[in-house]
């Protein structure tokens, strides 16, 4: 993306990605509640205006650069083709994200956005923002389906679904890492581990957990 861009929105891009990455290492060293924004700033050489200029709360300086990615199934099925359904749509779109290894799934190699997973499950606050966040990307992708269908309660249930799903795997990602499997060999077998979870959601739970 830089590389389209004129050079004062590169400048720019590059002064709010070293207030995040300054703000992430404070963080993580001390804690979310224990660094002021006044900190953050003077340790990332800019003002305190400049801070809340490129992310307008304290809660903004985590989820900024990631907030949107709530959205990616809903926008998945907004632009899918004819013909395609939306299960397709977002195990395609997923697809696509494993194969650029892209962060907001926790395929990228740098530790800062595992340093920002374990953050916020370890601050209340952005604990319930991350919560409300996801919520409300659910209900997008359901308000869309539930506008193509005409049936509300299906398409919540669709949406729920397939939400889980993509935690599921996001989460599988997470985990194994953290056990110490490297990066490369879960973004190897991420395709494979993705193909199944969306063929559950695809082919329905009816075979599924059956007791033996």
């Amino acid at each position: 993306m830089a590389e389209t861009m004129g050079l004062r929105e590169r400048k720019k891009l590059q002064t709010a990605m070293r207030i995040y990455r300054v703000a992430v290492g404070l963080f993580v060293e001390r804690g979310f509640d224990n660094v002021s924004v006044q900190e953050i700033a003077d340790a990332a050489e800019v003002s305190k205006m400049t801070v809340f200029n490129y992310f307008g709360t304290k809660e903004d300086l985590v989820f900024r650069p990631m907030e949107e990615h709530f959205g990616d199934a809903a926008r998945a099925v907004r632009e899918r083709q004819p013909g395609e359904s939306a299960v397709a749509a977002v195990r395609r779109q997923f697809l696509e994200m494993v194969e650029s290894r892209d962060p907001s799934i926790g395929l990228n190699p740098e530790p800062i956005s595992r340093q920002v997973r374990e953050l916020v499950r370890e601050t209340p606050v952005l604990m319930e923002r991350a919560f409300v966040a996801a919520q409300k990307g659910t209900r997008e992708l359901a308000g869309l389906l539930a506008a193509e269908t005409g049936d509300l309660m299906q398409a919540t249930i669709a949406a729920a679904t397939l939400s889980a799903a993509r935690n599921a795997l996001i989460e599988e990602h997470h985990r194994r890492i953290a056990e110490g499997v490297s990066p490369d060999q879960v973004t190897a077998d991420a395709a494979e581990r993705a193909g199944v979870a969306f063929g559950l959601v695809e082919n329905g739970l009816k075979d599924y957990g059956v007791k033996q």
